[in-house]
């Protein structure tokens, strides 16, 4: 983060803001000609902190409104049980975001399906398909407050 200068942070809001701004927009914006400006996303893309660009989808309205969130405890703490954990609950496309945690439980992920009927196939998707989990625990949102993507440069 030390080496961005603001032309750099300027770009990386806009890219957060619109991921298909066009070069001579991006370039306009933060006073540079189109060649500048392409070189300074490359070595944005390089370095990695550009790590790619995406498009957001509305779940509501591809019917995928009911967002849960599980939080896991197991009694295993192997490095073989740990990547096969990960590598299974990666696999599973409902699961939007997966993170290992500190305090109370192990693990978090949130999920992503239509409805409780398609989040109780995928509880039973996901304790049937792991040995060693000891708490699954569910929270659901009633409704979503704030969501962004765009990091605070």
């Amino acid at each position: 983060m030390n080496s961005l200068d603001n032309v750099d942070k300027t770009l990386l809001r806009l890219l957060q803001q619109n991921g298909t701004m066009a070069l001579a927009d991006l370039a306009e914006a933060v006073n540079l000609t189109t060649t500048p400006c392409w070189k300074r996303l490359k070595r944005l893309e390089e370095s990695g902190i550009l790590r790619k660009r995406v498009a957001l989808l509305d779940p509501i309205k591809l019917g995928l409104s009911f967002t849960a969130f599980v939080q896991i405890k197991t009694s295993n703490h192997s490095k073989e049980w740990y990547h096969c954990f990960v590598e299974t609950v990666s696999e599973f496309p409902e699961v939007m975001e997966f993170y290992r945690m500190a305090g109370e439980y192990d693990y978090m992920m949130k999920v992503q399906v239509a409805d409780m009927a398609a989040f109780d196939k995928f509880y039973k998707k996901l304790v049937n398909s792991i040995e060693g989990l000891t708490n699954v625990t569910s929270t659901f949102a009633m409704e979503p407050l704030k969501y962004t993507t765009a990091l605070p440069l």
